[in-house]
């Protein structure tokens, strides 16, 4: 980026998730947008974020890539990898060269070198003394991260945190509990529209999502709503929001290291 350049986008999207935290918001794709901002504006390739369910395991809630997303459904399935251990111990985990780590995670650090990874850096996501989740960050080059990096990793996880409480009815552990079920749930509704739309119009995962996103950005509707819309069962309705998402051009990000 050029020089000032990263700091107006670093304001940006702070300005970007406060507005939406002061409105009506889809927390769900609040937690997509900052894994792409995580991506965007720190020294990584990638990002995924973590949440945990009230029996207390891991899913899936955002990933800005294929391989980050496989790479952490491979944690969550083999109970192996950073962000396990960050969620366990609620401390970050930064790990500048995957390969010297083999010992310590041996299925994890072959396939992050399968999928492109040589460094990682998990982070957190808590409110008070509960620890929420992990958020992973994932690098293609070997290289620690700045305390610049790290400092603005944690601020986004932090926001990622209030964006979950926020949708509470208040900050009891059982009405946080409650809300991380919905959460979960959400998305597993967004990823069964994402293959819908995948194999309805030939996209690719990454391309589906960001036609979701764009419908409902431009319609003001939730995230959640529009995948449930496309999931649902035959009718006019969907058939019609079907039609607007074939006219819908898709978008990706642009690629880092």
């Amino acid at each position: 980026m050029k020089p000032g350049q990263r700091e107006r986008e670093i304001v940006d999207s702070f300005i970007g998730f406060a507005n939406r935290l002061a409105g009506d918001f889809d927390v769900l794709d609040v937690t997509i947008q900052l894994t792409d901002d995580c991506a965007r504006l720190l020294d990584v390739a990638a990002a995924g974020l973590l949440l945990a369910d009230p029996a207390g395991v891991l899913h899936l809630l955002a990933a800005t890539s294929e391989q980050a997303r496989s790479l952490e459904v491979f944690q969550l399935q083999r109970e192996q990898g950073p962000c396990l251990d960050t969620f366990r111990t609620g401390q970050p985990v930064s790990v500048a060269d995957l390969a010297g780590e083999a010992a310590r995670w041996p299925r994890f650090a072959t396939v992050a070198a399968e999928q492109g990874f040589a460094s990682v850096h998990a982070i957190p996501l808590r409110v008070r003394h509960e620890v929420l989740g992990a958020m992973g960050l994932f690098g293609t080059t070997t290289g620690a991260m700045n305390d610049d990096d790290m400092n603005l990793a944690r601020a986004l996880a932090h926001v990622a945190s209030l964006a979950i409480v926020q949708q509470s009815a208040d900050v009891s552990r059982a009405s946080l509990l409650q809300g991380m079920q919905t959460m979960v749930s959400g998305r597993g509704l967004l990823e069964m529209a994402k293959g819908v739309l995948a194999e309805v119009f030939a996209l690719s995962m990454e391309q589906a999502l960001a036609r979701l996103r764009r419908y409902a950005h431009e319609h003001n509707e939730r995230l959640t709503e529009v995948a449930r819309r496309v999931v649902a069962g035959g009718g006019e309705g969907r058939s019609q929001l079907l039609v607007e998402l074939g006219r819908a051009e898709s978008s990706t990000s642009s690629p880092k290291r």
